[in-house]
């Protein structure tokens, strides 16, 4: 006999969970480029230049360059446009909005003891977005696969008495039941097998194996894909300077992240013997979360033209807490019949553990007097060793396996190069990122450049950059089932505005 549980809230065994995938492990564990106009418009070529609010973050040692106390706050006008394809359809857009992208300050603290091999000393404080989450894209095409095969998978080896209502139980009941005791891949058999897409070989209540009410042939498919949300991260900075020689500095990072995502599969088809003829499958996901890591830093004033820097960051370990909620609609020709299977309920799922890669930074800069300089960053990320945790729970050991198997170790390379001109300043970068998984095709490389000018007028500076770059995505639908990848051509432009203070 099954338990009912009159409650709108399910929560979710760990080990029952199937919410956090490779997916949603990579999505916290990448960062984009951001920061100041100025660190953006050399394509964030600083880890051996220090003396930008952004570079701190990125090599600690970085706020000893400072020689007075300092803040920078930035505002960023991003554009996104996606061109997908999928089967024989394509489909564009685009999105723009401003963002509140950095603010921070670094106070100076010069020794007045000229014995003391330590000249100065720096304390600063940075919040910076370091990933932008919103993004969406329509995916549609006519191919051979159905989302049928998505619930078949699921559906096999779970009993059909698990997936029949009783006597006085209502779908909330028994969804949240097995939300309690099956988990999630029960969840989906439940909603395939009421919503009349899978029916049982045999109608004996220990039956575990389905066949699909959808005919094979063609299946006219739409695929929306919309998210919100982003990662930001506070800075606590403390940095000296040794001998006029050699700078040092740590990061305390405290990291936050949102994220809030809804897709909508609709599916047609018109195949003899079909007796269900149209899907409409909608599921949402709402995750927030919160970690820290720190960072440590050198910068060596090799001499008056060359400068060193390296970095590393420890991985980041976030405690993460996800919602989700699905609804399933159908309709069949041949009966004249819509059902709806809407749970009406929320899947919440207990707090869990991600520790993202460390990364290990090597800079090199080369300074032509006061009027220019160039600036290299080589960057080294294991994505591979990305970890669920517990790390115990039968499903994350699962999930970890696949991270492994598939993600890689990446490099990063930026350049960037700066000219000045009385109190102009002229800048321009380039920048390549490897693609983080092994085929390189699920997330291609990253390819961007930029250019940026700035003008001092003592005490205040302002500065402005543009950056684009550019990358091709062919993420799976679902990762089970229903497996169709869509090709999405990413574009990536923003426009940057700092505005600096001299303290």
């Amino acid at each position: 006999m099954k338990k009912i549980f009159i409650t709108a809230l399910a929560f979710l065994g760990m080990g029952f969970s199937q919410a956090q995938n490779i997916t949603d492990a990579l999505r916290y564990s990448t960062e984009s480029l951001s920061g100041t106009a100025r660190y953006r418009g050399m394509s964030g070529a600083f880890g051996a230049l220090g003396g930008d609010i952004s570079a701190m973050s990125m090599n600690p040692a970085g706020s000893a360059v400072f020689l007075n106390s300092y803040s920078t706050v930035t505002l960023n006008y991003n554009n996104r446009r996606n061109s997908t394809s999928y089967f024989n359809g394509f489909n564009a857009n685009r999105n723009s909005d401003v963002n509140f992208e950095q603010a921070g300050a670094v106070l100076v603290f010069n020794s007045t003891n000229p014995d003391n091999r330590f000249g100065k000393f720096t304390i600063g404080v940075n919040y910076a977005q370091t990933n932008n989450f919103d993004d969406n894209f329509l995916a549609r095409g006519i191919g051979s696969t159905s989302i049928d095969s998505y619930f078949l998978n699921y559906a096999n080896g779970i009993p059909l008495e698990l997936l029949e209502t009783i006597e006085n139980e209502t779908i909330t009941d028994l969804y949240l039941f097995l939300g309690e005791n099956e988990g999630f891949g029960a969840q989906q058999a439940f909603l395939g097998y009421q919503g009349y897409i899978i029916d049982p070989v045999s109608n004996t209540l220990d039956n575990t194996s389905y066949t699909s009410t959808i005919a094979p042939g063609s299946f006219d498919q739409s695929y929306s894909y919309a998210a919100t949300g982003l990662n930001g991260k506070f800075t606590f900075n403390f940095a000296s300077e040794f001998e006029d020689f050699l700078y040092m500095g740590a990061n305390l990072n405290a990291h936050f992240l949102n994220y809030d995502r809804s897709t909508r599969l609709l599916e047609r088809n018109s195949n003899a013997g079909s007796e269900t003829n149209e899907v409409i499958f909608g599921n949402n996901l709402s995750t927030t979360g919160s970690g820290f890591s720190l960072q440590v830093g050198t910068i060596a004033k090799l001499s008056d033209n060359f400068r060193l820097g390296v970095t590393y960051d420890t991985p980041t370990w976030y405690t993460i807490n996800e919602r989700a909620t699905q609804r399933l609609e159908t309709f069949s020709n041949e009966f004249d019949e819509r059902v709806v299977v809407n749970p009406n309920v929320v899947n919440s799922y207990p707090d869990y553990n991600l520790k993202t890669p460390g990364k290990l930074t090597g800079s090199l800069a080369v300074l032509f007097g006061p009027s220019g300089l160039l600036s290299f960053d080589y960057s080294y990320k294991d994505y591979s060793s990305i970890e669920l945790r517990p790390a115990g729970d039968p499903e994350f050991m699962f999930q970890n396996s696949i991270i492994a198997d598939n993600l890689r170790a990446a490099s990063t390379y930026r350049i960037g190069g700066e000219y000045r001109i009385s109190n102009w300043s002229l800048r321009g970068g380039y920048r390549f990122e490897e693609s983080p998984y092994v085929d390189e095709t699920t997330i291609g490389d990253l390819t961007g450049y930029s250019a940026g000018l700035g003008y001092n007028f003592g005490n205040i500076k302002i500065d402005l950059a543009y950056d684009n770059a550019s990358r091709t995505d062919n993420p799976q639908l679902y990762q089970v089932g229903l497996t169709n990848r869509a090709g999405i051509d990413r574009d990536f432009t923003n426009v940057i505005l700092s505005l600096s203070f001299g303290l």
